[in-house]
């Protein structure tokens, strides 16, 4: 086996851990920074949105220019009034786009690039876009994302319970904020694709959540029957057991939308490539980092403070002092040993994030 599948099942089994739930303000405290730091770059830079949402015209030419890029956008720029962006093509043609033309200004912005180019005017393709069609577009994405936040949220609630619905909910809105942020610090342009990206994150987002949650539900059940772990402890177990697979199927995932991203769109210069893949980089990314980080500590805190929690937790509390009273393992009770009063070797590997010491090898006698 693998280290990494040996590691995967240490962490399944409760063997090793890392305590995430402890260290929970660290990340509550790292997710309102990075949130904050994305507000304050859409507030402040705003988005740049594309020609879609702006209106304007596209130029686009089958023929090779005889000018550069860098050379064409100061040729559009200047013709036009209002800053070009271009974009050099596959067949080594180029897509000039400029926002708030209208018709007559078009004429003469080709007119212009044609003498420029050294492309005849007829091989150079103009095409006017509205305002209206882009804001359809942003309409009908805001209204399926309210749409779909409801109906997350009512399945989660009954699926699991109205806890998890809540801290699905927040790490969703996290995620989409984080997302939002990067396009506004970068300088990207939105665009319907990366509206796509934006719907499409939010999938990915849910379901490693949802996994560690089907987890919880599982570890949680009879929870106030035992006394040998608190609820916390339990989620921390929840996570730990899922974390190599999210961390698999978040890499799986990455890797091709990385793909896009570097290659696609900084190597070969695919704008619309550009706009899908950094949503769905960063919202993967930033997924994978919520279900862990975010929603899972957040149903332990809002758990915690049930009156049965807090009473389990303090019988657990209390039952831990009087074993390390007695020299006892201060996780290791009556229930832990079997009828010769030896350790059981299924609670006797773990403290929960740490090793437990017995000094002798876990599982043997």
């Amino acid at each position: 086996m693998s280290r990494l599948g040996n590691l995967g099942a240490r962490l399944y089994r409760g063997e090793v851990g890392y305590d995430f739930i402890r260290n929970r303000k660290i990340w509550y405290g790292v997710s309102i920074l990075i949130t904050i730091t994305a507000i304050i770059g859409v507030a402040v830079g705003g988005l740049r949105l594309g020609i879609e949402f702006e209106g304007g015209a596209v130029f686009t030419t089958d023929t090779k220019a005889k000018i550069s890029t860098a050379q064409a956008t100061d040729v559009a720029t200047e013709a036009s009034g209002h800053q070009a962006i271009v974009q050099e093509l596959g067949n080594g043609g180029l897509r000039i786009q400029i926002t708030e033309v209208g018709t007559a200004k078009a004429n003469e912005i080709k007119e212009t690039l044609s003498d420029e180019l050294g492309i005849p005017a007829n091989d150079i393709n103009a095409d006017l876009v509205g305002p209206s069609w882009g804001e359809q577009i942003a309409n009908k994405a805001w209204t399926g994302l309210v749409v779909f936040m409801i109906l997350v949220v009512i399945y989660l609630a009954i699926a699991f319970e109205w806890r998890m619905a809540v801290a699905a909910l927040i790490a969703l809105i996290h995620d989409i904020t984080i997302t939002v942020g990067v396009y506004a610090l970068v300088g990207f342009e939105v665009t319907p694709g990366t509206v796509i990206g934006l719907l499409t994150i939010l999938g990915y987002s849910l379901y490693d959540t949802v996994v560690v949650f089907d987890s919880l539900k599982e570890g949680q059940k009879d929870i106030t029957k035992q006394t040998r772990f608190t609820y916390s402890e339990i989620a921390n177990r929840s996570i730990n057991s899922t974390l190599v697979r999210s961390i698999n199927t978040t890499v799986v995932a990455l890797l091709p939308v990385a793909g896009l991203l570097f290659i696609g769109g900084g190597v070969l210069g695919a704008g619309m490539l550009n706009d899908i893949s950094l949503s769905l980089f960063v919202g993967l990314a930033a997924g994978a980092y919520s279900s862990i980080f975010i929603a899972t500590p957040l149903v332990a805190d809002l758990k915690e403070r049930e009156p049965q929690m807090k009473a389990l937790k303090k019988r657990i509390l209390a039952k831990r002092a009087a074993a390390a009273a007695k020299g006892e393992s201060p996780d290791e009770g009556p229930e832990d040993r079997r009828d010769d009063g030896s350790p059981d070797a299924e609670t006797a590997g773990t403290v929960i994030g740490r090793p437990r010491s017995h000094g002798r090898t876990p599982g043997k006698r």
